[in-house]
């Protein structure tokens, strides 16, 4: 093939399998709406259930629902029915996936289904196929022709299937009203999770690790204080523990630009930084991320209620924990 064959080859791929998506969105009717509250109204977990490529399609719906608020899995039916199907329970609902609605692995689990008492949604392109009569609600999937040049190869078919089950887990996403929070929990380890769910209080530096001065100390000390916790500044603190300014390593440069040798002659309050940023520890580190942002800044001071400090938070925490 010529790359003009190829690329004329890809075009009419694209085609094909646009019109079989279109050709959803007449069929996004009442009984799609059953089949969604039949899901939202679901005690247990919704179960997908499909063989070969339509296992696949039926593998990716479970998991997106499951990221969306709703507890699915996938059951491999041919397993199933070598035990597996002892994961049903009576509180759930089976979504079946098949093209020509005759698949023999995905028919031969619908008994035990119907024993449970269990509702069965049929993703299906055949309506008048022996998985649609025995489902409950079915949702056409149906396509004219397949990608597939020898007609052979699921392609329209299982791209049509892909994108009921991606409306319907979306379409139950907003009835359940799954927010970015509720997100955040079932992906605590991506980049949103964690800009969701971290605190200031899970990466600031407590006890002995944070830097701590009075305004009496002389400079020398304080320069000491500031090389050995490693946090390129110092708080500064009264009696009692109270944050009345900051030392950074920019004061520092700058003090020894002013006065040279003489700095040490200096105390912290000479030198320190009044009415510092600060943050609360029940904060959003991300939080915390934009105030750096915002001010040019490398360190918050995190403190209580009554001003006192609790903890410091470093820029290279919050980069070292992802959330960035």
């Amino acid at each position: 093939m010529t790359h003009e064959e190829i690329i004329e080859e890809g075009k009419r791929v694209v085609k094909i399998e646009l019109e079989a998506v279109e050709a959803l969105l007449d069929r996004i009717d009442e009984n799609f709406a059953k089949a969604v509250d039949i899901l939202f109204e679901c005690r247990g977990r919704v179960v997908f259930t499909g063989m070969g490529k339509s296992g696949i399609i039926a593998r990716k719906i479970a998991s997106t629902m499951a990221s969306t608020g709703t507890p699915s899995f996938f059951l491999h039916p041919a397993e199933g029915v070598h035990g597996d199907l002892g994961m049903l329970t009576r509180q759930d609902v089976v979504v079946a996936i098949s093209n020509s609605g005759t698949t023999k692995e995905v028919l031969e689990v619908i008994p035990v289904v119907k024993r449970l008492g269990l509702k069965l949604i049929a993703m299906t392109g055949n309506k008048d196929s022996e998985l649609a009569k025995r489902a409950d609600v079915v949702l056409d999937v149906s396509v004219k022709r397949e990608a597939c040049p020898l007609g052979l190869a699921p392609t329209a078919s299982t791209t049509a299937a892909l994108v009921m089950g991606d409306a319907l887990a979306m379409a139950l996403l907003k009835k359940r009203g799954f927010k970015k929070e509720d997100f955040a929990v079932v992906h605590p380890a991506g980049s949103l999770g964690k800009r969701l769910l971290l605190r200031v209080e899970d990466l600031m530096h407590v006890g002995s690790e944070v830097p701590v001065v009075h305004p009496d100390t002389p400079m020398k000390d304080a320069v000491i204080e500031i090389s050995e916790k490693r946090l390129g500044m110092t708080t500064v603190v009264d009696d009692k523990g109270r944050l009345v300014g900051v030392i950074t390593d920019g004061d520092l440069r700058r003090l020894i630009e002013r006065l040279g040798k003489a700095m040490f002659d200096a105390r912290a309050k000479d030198v320190m930084t009044r009415n510092p940023k600060v943050i609360s520890r029940d904060a959003l580190a991300v939080k915390a991320l934009n105030i750096m942002e915002k001010y040019s800044i490398t360190s918050l001071v995190v403190v209580d209620e009554e001003n006192r400090v609790e903890g410091v938070i470093h820029l290279h925490d919050l980069l070292k924990s992802g959330i960035v």
